[in-house]
């Protein structure tokens, strides 16, 4: 290894730690749980169905040490024992990563209760109950790091996605607090907020004004692509280069939330 090499290794290298990734099958969970993986950690995909083997195998081929465990995240006792079957195979959970999100987009009026329950079940109450799942876990075995997945909503509203905006607030504020909570046991919790990233949950209100709009506001003129989220993802995962990290927001978002629009 060259001495550039073992330096940045030195700063945002991963080796020997063990990383749950909730929503880790999905498109963007699964490109941080690729980047996290080339960067030496051992991953366990935590989601729903079938997608989670298809996932490990995809990161197989990356030559990623990999497994899974099914849950739903906005049930405590199914996070629990995804926690501990995820124990029995790693033996420790030293970082986090709350990917797990819905959302849905229609017209202020045409929004329900039972639509909005149901987001902000999995976008917030599975974000925070799963800090406290795997929090617990961390306390005994001397700290760990947490990366829950924010939005430019929640700086900026944007039209239709009422639910999702409010709840990506909230998943900004509770890291913060959380943060401030655990900030003297070796527990750090920050957020990256994605800008617009296209995806299958919202590919489907992405219409062409809508797309107009978002890029009048987007200074880079371009949407996010998966990867480009790695990079602010090691930065505050890592205990050495984001050792003095916590309670952190980071926009990835090319520009959106400094735009005058």
């Amino acid at each position: 290894m060259s001495k550039s090499s073992e330096y940045l290794e030195s700063l945002f290298g991963l080796t020997g730690q063990v990383a749950v990734v909730v929503g880790g099958a999905g498109a963007l969970g699964g490109s941080l749980s690729t980047g996290i993986g080339k960067a030496g950690a051992k991953i366990v995909i935590a989601d729903m169905g079938e997608a989670c083997q298809a996932r490990v195998e995809q990161l197989a081929r990356e030559e990623i040490d990999a497994s899974y465990v099914t849950l739903d995240a906005t049930s405590l006792d199914s996070l629990q024992n995804a926690r501990d079957e995820a124990l029995k195979v790693t033996g420790k959970i030293d970082m986090l990563v709350n990917c797990a999100g819905i959302n849905v987009g229609n017209n202020f009026l045409e929004v329900d209760a039972a639509q909005w329950d149901k987001i902000l079940a999995v976008n917030l109450k599975g974000t925070m109950l799963s800090c406290q799942v795997f929090i617990e876990s961390m306390l005994k075995t001397g700290g760990g790091s947490i990366l829950n997945i924010g939005s430019v909503n929640s700086d900026k509203p944007l039209s239709r996605v009422f639910a999702y905006a409010a709840s990506k607030a909230a998943v900004v504020n509770l890291t913060q607090n959380i943060a401030q909570e655990f900030a003297t046991q070796n527990i750090r919790v920050n957020a990256i907020c994605p800008g617009f990233f296209p995806a299958e949950q919202n590919r489907k209100i992405l219409d062409a004004e809508r797309v107009e709009n978002i890029m009048r506001g987007t200074p880079m003129k371009r949407y996010g692509a998966p990867e480009e989220l790695i990079g602010a993802a090691l930065l505050l995962l890592s205990k050495n280069s984001g050792s003095y990290i916590t309670g952190s927001i980071v926009y990835v978002d090319g520009g959106f939330t400094c735009s005058w629009f």
